[in-house]
């Protein structure tokens, strides 16, 4: 466990290496860092303050995000001989070849930062990082600290909003890779989420890199790439109690079929075989995690009778199947259906197991359906958000800024925010080197 705890720590800081180089900056930061170098100020002591201007999504606070990658950014903060090379062709040609030699010596072992502990909540206008050191090096900071917390803290302050129209009963699985800005807004995404109160994650590089916990099941194309019983391979499944002879698992499951659809007074012939099959399928692949997507066709004539019959076969062999999963239409009504079902399976056929069967609703969740959702009566445990979580539609930007203070104002401010500081104390002072 240790191994491979210290393997993802050391994946995390080469992640960041890679996705945050200190090229990863606007032109600008170094055309002003040799006009301090020329004038013989770039080892003026300087600091700057980091906050945004107003408060996210028409609330009342945000999150604060981003630190430790900040952290491990900066411990890292070192020009390769490559990248002064390219920075020589694309300054201007009188730029002093000297100035160059500067920058291959720069680090950030003169740069201490004070901060908010990640997670906090944090307002509009209050410093949320103080950034000081010499005068050229934390101007060069400046666009990469931004990137690194504006959108960390602004997607951390969704993931709370979300958290909080959720109530804190329900578990809430953030799926939202597929749709993010790219492959870091992604991984951002899923670690931030995290500490903005999601439990679960379908990002499996974040669960790798970060600890979160991963989910996931089955998509409807694997459900719609089945047609007939014939595709279902192996055809068997041994039984918990170590029987060593295999049981045929169609047949005992088109049994259970029988007995499902006469107690709800289904139609047969309604029923997908297609689909049966692709349960089936991943039933006997993964028996003791069976949660299926149930909507792919038509939940009350098919998908829940399926899954009801491969689930109650499942519990004849001692295995226990997980529950289902909602994409589409009113996840509010089909969910009082589905646990009805549930429940009159348990009591007529005995199954306790189908008591604790949970409901997971996927469908475009935003906000405001989250805060609907619980306004109604219904009977899901896992609720899954990508798009609207991920994007930040309701607001695309926090607007964080990196201000230099000037000595008397800094003075006054420190005098004015000193009980926000005693407040959240821990004000996390690290010194880098």
């Amino acid at each position: 466990m240790a191994a491979s705890s210290g393997s993802a720590r050391g994946a995390v800081e080469r992640s960041i290496r890679e996705r945050v180089p200190p090229l990863l900056t606007d032109l600008y930061q170094f055309t002003m860092a040799y006009a301090y170098w020329r004038a013989g100020r770039h080892q003026e002591p300087a600091v700057f303050e980091l906050f945004f201007r107003d408060n996210p999504f028409g609330g009342g606070f945000s999150l604060f995000a981003g630190l430790h990658d900040c952290l491990l950014f900066l411990r890292s903060f070192r020009f390769t001989d490559e990248d002064v090379e390219f920075l020589r062709s694309v300054l201007p040609p009188a730029t002093d070849p000297t100035f160059f030699q500067f920058l291959r010596g720069l680090d950030c072992s003169g740069v201490t930062v004070r901060s908010v502990p990640e997670g906090t909540v944090v307002f509009a206008r209050v410093p949320l990082m103080e950034v000081a050191g010499p005068l050229a090096v934390v101007q060069l900071l400046e666009t990469s600290l931004l990137c690194l917390v504006n959108y960390a803290s602004l997607v951390c302050s969704n993931a709370a909003r979300f958290r909080l129209a959720a109530g804190p009963r329900r578990k809430l699985l953030e799926m939202g890779l597929r749709r993010a800005q790219g492959p870091d807004g992604g991984l951002t995404a899923s670690r931030y989420t995290h500490i903005g109160g999601f439990d679960l994650t379908s990002n499996v590089q974040a669960g790798f890199l970060f600890g979160i916990p991963v989910a996931g099941t089955m998509a409807h194309s694997y459900v719609t790439s089945f047609t007939s019983l014939q595709e279902v391979w192996p055809q068997t499944l041994l039984a918990v109690n170590g029987d060593p002879d295999p049981v045929d698992f169609i047949s005992l499951t088109k049994g259970w079929l029988s007995r499902v659809c006469e107690l709800l007074g289904a139609e047969p012939g309604k029923i997908r075989e297609g689909e049966l099959a692709a349960f089936l399928s991943y039933a006997i692949a993964y028996p003791q995690n069976f949660l299926p997507v149930i909507d792919s066709y038509s939940v009350g004539c098919s998908g829940l009778l399926n899954f009801c019959a491969v689930a109650l076969a499942l519990c004849e062999l001692g295995y226990r199947p997980v529950g289902v999963r909602l994409d589409s239409g009113d996840l509010c009504r089909q969910s009082l259906d589905v646990r009805r079902v549930f429940g009159l399976c348990s009591e007529h056929f005995s199954i306790s197991a189908f008591d604790s069967l949970i409901i997971v609703g996927t469908n475009n969740i935003s906000e405001q359906s989250m805060a609907e959702l619980n306004k109604k009566e219904n009977e899901i445990n896992v609720v899954g958000v990508g798009t609207h979580l991920v994007t930040c539609t309701k607001q695309p930007s926090l607007g964080c800024v990196y201000k230099m203070m000037i000595l008397s104002c800094w003075l006054h401010q420190a005098r004015t925010f000193s009980m926000y500081w005693e407040r959240f104390a821990a004000e996390c002072e690290v010194q880098l080197g």
